[in-house]
């Protein structure tokens, strides 16, 4: 199996919302968003698989030696390996890639953020370094682009966040922070136990438009220049805001049920995306 080969399985085995926009990429360009995408999953998956702490943060640090390996020319992972091939095309640095690590160890770490600040420290590191990375990839003229990358990678993040309440509460992590908590009068226990109330739905309301907001001020940074370019970018964001809107309608049934959509779906909205841009 060649490195491209694998980094595309890796990907496609995902079942991704990210997965679909890269269909419509140029082929140097998808082979380089999949390569990426694949490395993500991996260090992810290096801390959401492993059951002990001390070995996932062995292979975090095996990581960062490969990554460092990478940028040196003698990548040895696959991933890397077919990483590699696109890093200097378009511009991809390595403290970025770095990053990605540092906030998958953020997971080992801690499980509560005590506001909003700290949560969006985190999520800069695994979801709008993503973004930058993944825009750099599309294509980039104008250095505002980058931007309304970092903006809506951190948009991505908060959906994320509100559909697997349930499913994070379950590993005993609350990316709700701790201070909109007390706002709202939600105790952490009712999240842990999935108690689903008033009060908790008023507080994924207030977190539903936070999100939505930072859509909207994302796509207000993109210059028409690079629009056409970014298209999977705003097609990942279609798909995305879909869900962001059924786990609303649906009443933020999070702390029980995972909202998503499906292959047709998702499918059907980038192909509507990639039309209107």
């Amino acid at each position: 199996m060649s490195p491209d080969d694998y980094c595309q399985q890796k990907t496609a085995q995902s079942g991704s919302s990210f997965y679909y926009s890269f269909l419509f990429l140029p082929p140097e360009r998808r082979r380089a968003i999949t390569a990426l995408y694949a490395f993500c999953r991996e260090v992810d998956d290096t801390v959401d698989e492993c059951t002990d702490q001390g070995v996932a943060r062995i292979k975090l640090a095996w990581w960062r030696n490969e990554i460092s390996s990478m940028y040196k020319g003698t990548p040895g992972h696959p991933v890397t390996q077919a990483l590699h091939r696109h890093v200097s095309a378009y511009g991809l640095e390595q403290e970025h890639l770095q990053a990605i690590i540092d906030g998958m160890e953020m997971d080992l770490d801690q499980t509560r953020y005590l506001d909003f600040a700290a949560l969006q420290k985190y999520c800069w590191r695994v979801a709008s370094v993503v973004g930058i990375l993944s825009a750099s990839i599309f294509g980039v003229t104008n250095p505002q682009t980058l931007k309304y990358a970092e903006k809506l990678g951190l948009a991505f993040q908060l959906t994320n966040i509100i559909r697997d309440v349930g499913e994070d509460a379950r590993k005993g992590r609350i990316y709700l922070p701790v201070s909109e908590l007390q706002q709202f009068d939600v105790k952490a226990a009712e999240i842990l136990n999935a108690r689903h109330s008033d009060k908790f739905e008023r507080l994924m309301q207030f977190q539903a438009e936070r999100a939505q907001r930072l859509y909207d001020e994302a796509f207000a940074l993109l210059p028409k220049e690079d629009r056409r370019a970014q298209r999977p970018g705003l097609m990942m964001a279609a798909i995305y805001r879909t869900v962001l809107d059924e786990i609303e309608r649906d009443g933020f049934k999070v702390l029980t049920q995972r909202t998503s959509l499906t292959p047709i779906r998702k499918l059907w909205l980038a192909w509507k995306t990639y039309v209107r841009n």
